[in-house]
């Protein structure tokens, strides 16, 4: 077996890029609340922030910071991705299953970047933001409705000089 190197920094701030198996499937959108309740109980049990995100059919991409002695964010992608997957059984959605008897939604592993100082955060923040438009989902960024680009806008932070790019 493969041994992945993974950086397990505590408070460090991360990049993920997480994806369905299934490439044409819309499972995270047509499930949006069963994967807000995941990570809801996942950061209630191992808290971290959560900088960005964006929700896309069928991956994600989104922007951590872990606390302070914890740089576990392995255990926690599998409890997200357990706790969705339990909710979309519960709701008896078919899921097959592959080869070793596990449910075949998720790509078994994620890509990860440990983000290195604020230029490279703010380039994966937008990064994240305009990932809608570039998959020809919407026109700019803010029409995509499961983003976190919506708080940035909110707020006036910055990084959000995208959202009103157009393709």
């Amino acid at each position: 077996m493969v041994n992945y190197r993974r950086a397990r920094i505590s408070c460090a701030t991360f990049f993920f890029t997480v994806t369905l198996r299934e490439r044409s499937s819309y499972a995270l959108t047509d499930h949006i609340d069963a994967l807000r309740e995941a990570l809801r109980t996942v950061k209630r049990r191992r808290p971290f922030r959560i900088d960005a995100l964006v929700v896309l059919p069928d991956h994600l991409h989104t922007i951590w910071t872990l606390p302070d002695n914890d740089g576990d964010f392995s255990g926690r992608w599998r409890a997200i991705k357990g706790g969705f997957t339990r909710a979309l059984k519960r709701r008896s959605v078919t899921l097959e299953r592959d080869r070793r008897g596990e449910h075949d939604l998720w790509q078994r592993r994620f890509w990860e970047h440990m983000i290195r100082d604020e230029n490279d955060f703010v380039r994966h923040v937008d990064y994240t933001h305009y990932n809608p438009v570039k998959h020809g989902l919407v026109a700019r960024p803010v029409d995509w409705p499961w983003s976190s680009i919506h708080r940035y806008v909110r707020h006036g932070l910055a990084g959000v000089a995208c959202a009103v790019r157009t393709k």
